[in-house]
């Protein structure tokens, strides 16, 4: 293999055999449980990189529920995200993302620096409630509940706030285990189609892990409970800040 054919064949590992396909990445029928709770000011504001600006104390946890994504299959994944400001520009802020699947693992720590961890969230209804469920190995860090579809809310609501923009600290070592990409990239969810959303009654507990601390932002009050089903588009991202080019 000459090095023009490495080049031309190089855009993920391994060279041979990729993790993952070419984007563009579409989901369908793309489930969310999305319960938003208050959380400590000053902890919260440790967690969160510069430029980015805290707005509330608030963390929203998601539980996602991806039966069909291109490239990337049937998986199931879970996390913290951060409302924040950048430039005077509301979004949000992934802090913590932990699945069940290979390949969008690799797909999502490469290009864009998504924060995954492999990992056990079930999403799924049980009854009268939809519940999701974050086990790490085989232990449970995070158990959350919310009546199903009790109250129907606007698309036009959801809509703008899955087009809201969205930020990850992209970190790559050098060979020598320095850092050699520290970047801010900000990324959007495109062409999004809702097909429900509803919101009822929430309730979310957490637990401790020395590998996976989403505890370390706990609950003060649960503000809110969205159930959300829709189709997208993974938007490529854009580098908005790099921390090593001074």
């Amino acid at each position: 293999m000459t090095e023009s054919e490495v080049l031309e064949r190089a855009f993920a590992m391994p060279l041979t055999s990729p993790a993952f396909p070419p984007g563009p990445y579409r989901f369908v029928d793309r489930e969310f449980l999305i319960v938003t709770y208050r959380t400590d000011p000053e902890v919260l504001a440790e967690m969160i990189p510069a430029p980015l600006e805290m707005t509330d104390p608030i963390v929203k946890f998601e539980f996602i529920r991806m039966p069909n994504s291109t490239g990337f299959g049937d998986y199931t994944e879970s996390g913290q995200v951060i409302p924040v400001r950048f430039q005077g520009q509301v979004g949000g802020y992934v802090h913590a993302m932990y699945l069940d699947d290979m390949s969008p693992i690799a797909g999502g720590r490469e290009i864009w620096g998504f924060p995954k961890k492999l990992a056990s969230p079930v999403l799924c209804v049980e009854k009268d409630t939809i519940r999701g469920v974050l086990r790490y190995g085989q232990i449970p860090i995070a158990v959350a509940t919310m009546g199903y579809k009790h109250r129907a809310l606007p698309h036009d609501n959801i809509l703008a706030s899955l087009s809201a923009p969205n930020y990850l600290l992209k970190i790559i070592p050098h060979v020598d285990g320095r850092v050699r990409i520290c970047e801010l990239v900000r990324y959007f969810c495109e062409d999004i189609t809702i097909k429900g959303a509803w919101q009822g009654p929430a309730a979310i507990e957490l637990f401790h892990h020395a590998l996976a601390p989403v505890a370390a932002l706990p609950v003060r009050e649960v503000i809110s409970g969205v159930h959300i089903v829709t189709d997208l588009t993974l938007g490529l991202g854009t580098v908005v800040h790099d921390y090593l080019a001074r």
